[in-house]
């Protein structure tokens, strides 16, 4: 028999209204990462060009395979297009939060791949490794913590889930030591990850890539959407042409170039708040000495982490899916949840009331259905792409880099040997089943949050036909 519903902690402990309405009153809708760091400008593309190898888009997977691929040959003429401006998307909103998982998790890489999942574990923490080399011996600025990571339970039932997880760089704390290291009346109990975690300055990180990129001899060109790519060597944008020898897609979230990945990712919404700088006491009223970037373990999840200047950063829970599956600025501004965002911080932190929020603001996350990225190549072997992050591509972007790198090369290496990178996700179905099945989805997360974490019907078929929303 199933579980009853029940109340979560932040339906048990709802701050007022009033507290709600003041914290969000002076917030402004806009991006903080982006406004703290602005990016440097470049140019449109005019006119007719050749390189050996074109990029497409202008994040995090463009930015690190146009930079990878000069430091490999920095002969080679290498060119990135990016629609609009530099890390503008997904990469210059995010939380920040830089993971070793290269599969969204360990229940997730476990249950999709049991046969490498080692492997995938190694070289997941790998792959951060390199990232944080490359920081320092690049020394790029942004501002980069490897300071490890707390996931939290804040109901009874997913202090097990925790204890389970428990290993060499993954301590259990039960309800006592996790609101000592973290003062939230909250939490039931905490996973302390000290290895498989870092945090970075999003727009930052996008900005000396960029200016790696440019000091390094990459072209960027911004402003110059790539509205065809034909045979996977001539990209036409409105002011000029690229011919090029080979051509990564870096596209994301947006619509992709080959009609194959059309059905197989979506966009859907995340929403974040960040506050006014803490004030010394309030500081200490929360401890969080070690800084870590934190989790929630429900279905429905907040994230939130600690800036340099002590704001803190609090995003997550509701995941927005409109009908269409379109990229619409007109999405980001849904003042039901960042009420309901803001009620949720005062739940976790009650003896911060008083505290503001300065900004708010929303991003499309590129959602698969087996919520990790995928890659590929095309036109016989003269494209290649990785889409598919969901919303947790901050490291893996690297990884999706390297892994197009070599499929443009035609090189069989380790990473174009797994089974991860050799198979695709189901794709999404069209309208309007999408949205019925999406939202159905959602809906039954929420229900599974409410239900001791049972999983109903339809979400142990998905599980059955390898769909495994599970997160």
């Amino acid at each position: 028999m199933s579980p009853s519903r029940t109340s979560t902690v932040f339906e048990r402990q709802r701050p007022d209204a009033s507290v709600v309405r003041h914290a969000l009153a002076p917030s402004r809708q806009a991006v903080f990462w982006t406004e703290d760091a602005p990016a440097e400008r470049h140019p449109r593309l005019h006119g007719d060009i050749s390189c050996d190898l074109a990029v497409v888009g202008g994040g995090y997977t463009g930015l690190w395979t146009a930079l990878l691929a000069k430091r490999e040959d920095p002969s080679a003429r290498v060119v990135l297009l990016e629609g609009r401006r530099v890390g503008w998307a997904a990469s210059g909103r995010n939380g920040g939060f830089c993971e070793a998982s290269l599969t969204h998790g360990d229940e997730n890489g476990r249950t999709r791949w049991p046969g490498e999942f080692d492997e995938l574990q190694r070289l997941g923490m790998r792959n951060l490794d390199e990232i944080e080399q490359t920081v320092a011996e690049l020394r790029l600025d942004a501002e980069f913590e490897r300071n490890g990571a707390l996931d939290v339970a804040t109901e009874p039932h997913q202090v097990p889930w925790l204890r389970e997880s428990e290993g060499p760089d993954a301590t259990f704390l039960d309800r006592d030591a996790a609101q000592a290291l973290v003062h939230s009346p909250t939490y039931e109990a905490a996973l302390l990850r000290t290895r498989d975690s870092a945090l970075v300055h999003p727009a930052k990180l996008v900005r000396a890539l960029a200016q790696a990129c440019s000091d390094a001899g990459v072209e960027i060109f911004e402003r110059s959407p790539v509205e065809s790519i034909g045979d996977g060597t001539v990209l036409e944008t409105p002011t000029g042409t690229v011919r090029s020898r080979r051509t990564a897609l870096a596209t994301n979230v947006f619509p992709s170039l080959l009609r194959r990945n059309r059905l197989a990712t979506v966009p859907v919404y995340d929403y974040v708040l960040m506050s006014e700088p803490l004030s010394a006491s309030q500081r200490r009223s929360i401890g969080w000495e070690g800084r870590q970037g934190i989790g929630d373990s429900a279905n429905q999840f907040h994230y939130y982490r600690l800036t340099a200047d002590d704001r803190i950063l609090f995003g997550g829970y509701d995941a927005v899916y409109h009908y269409g599956g379109r990229v619409r600025s007109a999405y980001e501004d849904r003042p039901a949840s960042f009420q309901r965002l803001a009620g949720h911080f005062f739940t976790t932190f009650p003896q911060l009331e008083g505290l503001t929020f300065t900004h708010r603001w929303a991003g499309a996350i590129d959602t698969c259905s087996r919520f990790c990225a995928f890659f590929g190549s095309a036109r016989e072997g003269r494209v290649a792409y990785a889409a598919g992050y969901t919303g947790l591509g901050v490291a893996a972007t690297h990884f999706g880099a390297k892994v197009m790198l070599d499929l443009l090369a035609g090189r069989t290496t380790e990473r174009t040997e797994l089974e991860m990178v050799r198979t695709r996700p189901l794709p999404f179905p069209p309208e309007p089943a999408a949205a019925i099945g999406i939202n159905l989805t959602r809906w039954s997360l929420d229900q599974a949050d409410h239900r001791a974490g049972h999983r109903n019907a339809f979400l142990r078929t998905l599980d059955a036909v390898g769909l495994g929303f599970d997160s």
